[in-house]
């Protein structure tokens, strides 16, 4: 169905589209400019570097804004003056004030298909990491030392349960890989689900991290879920199990994950993602035993950038060719089919 997606906007659009990336940082976009260049778009890339004044002046002309990791609160929608669509790099949508978007009568999408493959792997590589201590079995054949593996205790996984926080395309992706490893059950912790995934058991926050020997985090942040895994939860985790995060760093209070690291009340902890990015080398997770740490990675593969910038771009394609977005996650309740 083919829907009037132009903005009621009294400027009228230039002959060239403005396509406008913020923060960009994939090294080219000739993806975009190929799935773009038969609505003539002009696609220019903008570094704010924080400044809000620079940021509002980026998008205030722009008809279309792609975006990864700069915020956009109600002050940059107020600013835009014919933007058709707002396309987020990635899954997460918490830097992105979705309220004023629709007030602003801007559609904003998503590519939730990014990524399932590459982080479902990363955090069953960052899980074996952190069972098998394979950093420091490494640390320690590169100094010379050799069959001490018995000074830092390891447990099997297999007959263990499974503690699973979120349960979407990248929670079931990671379920069907780690299913491998003989789990005996898997426990699973998501309000959205109705009934348990096959192959698991739908459990309480509190029973969760109080049965499972490995807990894998793959829920979205929002006001609500910020520090879910704080030190109540924390308290209640076995010392032997292991904690991962390949989801956002604000889920986890980092200050109560680093205390019950130290104290040894935890096994070990598999972070891609953190608080604060970058970490800062007076992180206490620098310190803290049992820990692998990777650089928000888990989304990398030259496989998926290039689908991301296809994915996004298709998105703004759509809407300038009068469709309505396939990952329209703000539509307002008037909108019907056309999001603007």
């Amino acid at each position: 169905m083919r829907v009037d997606t132009s903005r009621s906007r009294d400027l009228a659009p230039p002959l060239a589209p403005q396509v406008v990336v913020l923060e960009g940082g994939f090294g080219g976009y000739e993806v975009e400019r190929d799935v773009l260049r038969p609505f003539g778009a002009n696609l220019v890339e903008r570094s704010c570097r924080g400044d809000r004044e620079m940021l509002h002046g980026a998008v205030q002309l722009a008809d279309a804004v792609l975006v990864r990791e700069c915020p956009l609160d109600r002050a940059a929608f107020e600013s835009m003056e014919r933007c058709r669509i707002v396309v987020r790099y990635g899954v997460a949508l918490d830097t992105i004030d979705l309220a004023a978007a629709s007030d602003c009568r801007v559609p904003v999408a998503n590519v939730p298909e990014f990524g399932v493959d590459e982080v479902s792997n990363h955090a069953l590589g960052l899980l074996l990491a952190v069972a098998r201590r394979i950093p420091s079995r490494d640390r320690d054949v590169r100094a010379g030392r050799w069959n001490i593996a018995r000074a830092e205790p390891m447990h099997r996984l297999a007959g263990g349960t499974l503690g699973l926080i979120g349960y979407g395309r990248i929670g079931a992706a990671f379920h069907r890989k780690a299913a491998a490893l003989g789990f005996a059950r898997t426990l699973v912790h998501d309000p959205v689900l109705a009934e348990a995934p096959a192959g698991t058991e739908l459990a309480a926050l509190g029973r969760l991290c109080l049965e499972s020997d490995v807990i894998s985090l793959h829920a979205s942040l929002s006001g609500a879920s910020r520090h879910l895994i704080g030190r109540s939860m924390i308290a209640l985790m076995k010392p032997s199990a292991i904690l991962l995060n390949t989801a956002r760093g604000g889920l986890i209070d980092q200050a109560a994950l680093v205390e019950a690291l130290i104290e040894g009340r935890l096994f070990g902890a598999g972070l891609d993602v953190f608080e604060r990015e970058p970490p800062g080398a007076d992180n206490l997770l620098m310190s803290a035993p049992g820990v692998v740490m990777t650089d928000h990675t888990a989304w990398y593969s030259e496989q998926s950038v290039a689908d991301l910038q296809r994915a996004a771009a298709e998105e703004i394609a759509r809407v300038f060719g009068g469709l309505r977005p396939l990952n329209w996650v703000n539509p307002w309740p008037e909108s019907g089919d056309a999001p603007g």
